[in-house]
C-alpha cells in the first residue's frame, strides 16, 4: 500500500468535532502528544453543529485541512429507547452538515466515527465490514444505527462523486477516563462503574460521598436508590446492584486512548481507497455482561449482591468485531481490559474526591 497523497505535518489544521466527549478528548490528547500544533475546537455553545449556516461559516473562517467527526448524540439502551427521534435527528443533522461542509471547503481528509451497532442484530460473529446492511438491526438502537449508516454511505458517496478522501471507522464499545455516567443515558460499562461505586458507598453508609457523586454525575434514579437501600423504607436492606437483561449478552470493549491511537494511525498513513471506506476498530475479544460486572465489582471493591432482571432487554446477543483489516495494516489494541478498568475507575474516583469542584 502507498502512503496518503498529502502527509500530515505538525502544522496541519485539524478540527476535532466533539472534543469534550469521551472519544473527542482522547483525540486531542493523542494529537497533542504526537506534536500537532494547530488543533481547532468549538464547544456546543460556540458552534451548534445542527445549524447548517453556522457550520458553513465556521469552515469558511477556519479552513481545517483534516476533520475528525466525533460529535454525536450517544447513549445506552435506555436512552436509545426513550429518545429515538432525538437520536436520529441530531445525528443525521450533525453529520450531514459537517460532511457536506468538509467537501465544500476542500478538507483533505475526514474521519467519521461510527459505531458497531450499525451491523445486523444477528450478523455472523465476528462482524466483518462487509456484513453492513445484510440483515435487520437491533430494534432498541435502530434510529441511531440508521443515522450512522447514513453517515458511512454519505462519506462513500462523496468519495465516489467528488473524489474526497473520507474514511469511516467503526469502533466497538469504547470506555475510559472522561466517560458519561448519567444512569439514565450512559452505556453499560460506565453505568456499572457508577452503580457498583454507589453500592460500595451505601454499604459503608457514606451519605456524604453519595451526595457528592450525585452532584457530580447526575441524579440517581429511584429504582437504583431503592436497590442501594438509599430510601428510608429500605435503609436496613443490603445494598444490591440491579442490571438489565440476563447477563449473557456478549460485548467487546476498547479503551478510548487505543481508539484515538488507531484513528490517528489511519489518518497519518492511509487513504480510504487503500483500506476501504469502512474499518472496524476493536480488540477482537469479548465477554459476557455478567463477567464484566464481576470484573468491575472486583475493581471497585463491592462484594454485595448482583441481580439481573431478565424481563428487560439484553440488546444484541453478541457484538464482536472482526479487526483483521486493521491488524493487517499493523495496528493492534494494547490496553488490556483490566488495566483500562483500573485507569477508568481511578479517574472516576478522582472526580468525586471530597473538596473537588462539582459540576
Amino acid at each position: 500500500m502507498t502512503a496518503m497523497l498529502t502527509q500530515l505535518t505538525p502544522d496541519t489544521r485539524i478540527y476535532v468535532a466533539g472534543h469534550r466527549g469521551l472519544a473527542g478528548s482522547a483525540f486531542l490528547r493523542r494529537l497533542a502528544g504526537a506534536g500537532y500544533r494547530t488543533l481547532i475546537t468549538r464547544t456546543h455553545a460556540e458552534l451548534d453543529l445542527t445549524d447548517q449556516q453556522a457550520v458553513h461559516t465556521f469552515f469558511q473562517a477556519e479552513r481545517p485541512e483534516v476533520v475528525i467527526l466525533a460529535a454525536a448524540r450517544v447513549g445506552g439502551i435506555l436512552a436509545n429507547n426513550t429518545y429515538p427521534a432525538d437520536f436520529i435527528y441530531d445525528n443525521l443533522t450533525i453529520q450531514t452538515n459537517v460532511i457536506h461542509a468538509a467537501w465544500r471547503h476542500g478538507v483533505q481528509k475526514l474521519l467519521f466515527l461510527g459505531s458497531s451497532c450499525i451491523y445486523p442484530k444477528h450478523a455472523p460473529q465476528p462482524m466483518r465490514e462487509e456484513h453492513l446492511l445484510t440483515g435487520a438491526l437491533e430494534p432498541t438502537n435502530e434510529p441511531y444505527a440508521v443515522a450512522k449508516i447514513a453517515g458511512i454511505k454519505m462519506c462513500g458517496a462523496y468519495n465516489r462523486q467528488y473524489g474526497t478522501r473520507f474514511l469511516s471507522v467503526m469502533p466497538t464499545n469504547v470506555y475510559g477516563p472522561g466517560d458519561h455516567y448519567d444512569l439514565e443515558t450512559s452505556h453499560v460499562l460506565p453505568a456499572l462503574i457508577r452503580k457498583f461505586h454507589l453500592a460500595k458507598l451505601a454499604a459503608k453508609g457514606d451519605q456524604v460521598a453519595i451526595a457528592a457523586d450525585e452532584r457530580r454525575f447526575g441524579p440517581i434514579p429511584q429504582p437504583v436508590r431503592q436497590a442501594l437501600g438509599l430510601e428510608a423504607a429500605a435503609a436496613a436492606a443490603e445494598p444490591s446492584v440491579m442490571l438489565w437483561g440476563t447477563g449473557q449478552a456478549r460485548r467487546e470493549f476498547l479503551f478510548v486512548d487505543d481508539l484515538a491511537d488507531a484513528c490517528i494511525f489511519l489518518l497519518e498513513r492511509y487513504d480510504p481507497a487503500e483500506v476501504g471506506e469502512l474499518v472496524n476498530i476493536g480488540t477482537g475479544e469479548d465477554l459476557t455482561i455478567s463477567e464484566l460486572a464481576s470484573l468491575i465489582a472486583g475493581e471497585v471493591g463491592f462484594a454485595g449482591r448482583v441481580v439481573f432482571d431478565p424481563t428487560m432487554p439484553d440488546g444484541t446477543p453478541r457484538k464482536l468485531l472482526d479487526v483483521s483489516r486493521l491488524t493487517a495494516l499493523g495496528w493492534r489494541a494494547h490496553t488490556p481490559l483490566a488495566t483500562g478498568l483500573r485507569l477508568t475507575y481511578e479517574a472516576y474516583t478522582q472526580a468525586t474526591e471530597p473538596g473537588q469542584k462539582e459540576g
